[in-house]
């Protein structure tokens, strides 16, 4: 914790189950929320945050003495829970709650074995409202059905590097930056002869170089899917001129440094050599450890819109026949969720919180205080009001993308062609699913 957004894509795996329920076991169908109720919880962490949450479920535990809670990573690595998950649903030997990645939530859901707990978030003291836009949406994918409560939340901003700045002598971001102002900056920012580039951008290919577009489409008035959410649509003019966008600051000025491998650009910001980095709460922490000096405001926007990009994760809850463990797996998440337990879990390892009600908070003021920068991207989820696609065929969609832009960004090929043919394949893994 928290997991680093590039890592998001690694399971790419289809979720291809059996819908059999038949297993030997009977389906209870009777609420009595006094039964005795164990529940497994596959929590995708490892070290302090699993240490948290052991704590918490304790908690809960002492608090309903009928539940009881076992915890556990539920695999090797958080990526790995996908390819676990359908082995558990042919098993039918599922969690009760799971972590899971938000880009897994339209297969999950397909797979027909989460629960619905719609009605549930609807009621006025869950107090809904208070997650991000986008942290709702991925929790209910299709719109039909809520399939958890929101596990970890976060945005990317800009981070800026205050001692190259200061070094060019010039002036830092302020939050209403335009795109023009970001490009002139990372401009008089780059010295190549002491090799300090203005801005840095992953070109491997992967999710990190797909995401850090959408901020710029959406910002442009341009969508990822059309409104069937079944074809593309980034390939729009809108799409085309944000691409052109950053091709003229990495190929025209020269202005930023092109990363192949999605982790040495936070390096060399670490380190003073580049000026300008766009990314998220977890480079917080290693930041404070180099002792660099940074600030953090909003995207920099185009026409007053700073859309940003937020990659939300969820507990999932999963069905398992069994009313009881249904109605206490959705008690548990529902208050885990809750600001109180929130506070000693997300805000406690240095996540954002995951509620608007949480931003006042002395948790959080205190942590905002150990980590700066850490109240401008809670401030920041405002600005996440699209939601990352969780379609079937997003993983073949982003690869697409991510080979477009890092082809472009060095020089090989026009925005509109590569964004073009990018839809073709993008098209053909929507259908796919």
């Amino acid at each position: 914790m928290p997991v680093p957004r590039r890592a998001a894509l690694a399971a790419a795996a289809l979720l291809t189950v059996s819908l059999a329920t038949g297993c030997g076991k009977p389906e209870i169908t009777v609420l009595d929320t006094a039964a005795k109720v164990h529940l497994t919880f596959w929590t995708g962490q490892s070290d302090d945050a699993q240490s948290l949450l052991e704590e918490l479920a304790g908690e809960f535990e002492r608090q309903h003495p009928n539940v009881s809670i076992d915890l556990s990573p539920g695999a090797s690595s958080t990526e790995e829970l996908l390819q676990k998950l359908a082995a558990s649903f042919a098993a039918n030997d599922s969690p009760d709650i799971s972590y899971t990645f938000g880009s897994w939530a339209s297969q999950l859901e397909r797979s027909g074995r989460t629960l619905d707990i719609t009605d549930e978030v609807a009621e006025p003291d869950v107090h809904w409202e208070e997650f991000t836009q986008a942290a709702r949406e991925t929790a209910r994918p299709t719109g039909r059905r809520t399939i958890g409560f929101p596990a970890v939340v976060d945005n990317i901003s800009l981070f800026y590097n205050t001692t190259v700045f200061d070094r060019a002598g010039v002036a830092y971001p302020t939050p209403d930056w335009t795109w023009d102002d970001f490009r002139a900056a990372a401009r008089e920012l780059t010295d190549p002869a002491n090799q300090t580039y203005g801005y840095a951008y992953s070109v491997s290919g992967s999710e990190e170089t797909t995401w850090q577009l959408w901020p710029h489409l959406w910002q442009n008035g341009g969508e990822v899917l059309d409104g069937s959410g079944k074809r593309s649509a980034f390939a729009s003019p809108a799409g085309v001129e944000a691409l052109s966008f950053l091709r003229a600051m990495a190929v025209d000025d020269r202005s930023v440094y092109l990363d192949q491998t999605d982790t040495k650009f936070a390096q060399l910001f670490a380190s003073d050599r580049v000026a300008m980095m766009t990314s998220g709460p977890w480079e917080l922490s290693a930041l404070k450890t180099a002792g660099t000096s940074y600030g953090v405001v909003q995207l920099p926007g185009t026409d007053g819109n700073h859309e940003t990009v937020s990659g939300p994760d969820l507990w999932t809850l999963f069905d398992n026949h069994d009313v009881n463990r249904a109605y206490w797996a959705t008690q548990f998440t529902r208050w885990l969720t809750s600001p109180e337990q929130d506070e000693k879990f997300n805000v406690a390892v240095g996540n954002l919180p995951l509620r608007s009600s949480e931003a006042t908070s002395e948790a959080f003021l205190a942590q905002a205080r150990e980590l700066p920068g850490l109240d401008v991207m809670q401030a920041n989820a405002a600005n996440a009001k699209h939601s990352r696609p969780t379609v079937p065929g997003y993983n073949g969609l982003s690869e697409a993308v991510g080979d477009a832009v890092a082809h472009v960004l060095q020089g090989q090929g026009t925005p509109q062609a590569a964004l073009q043919d990018a839809a073709q394949a993008a098209d053909k893994a929507l259908r796919q699913g």
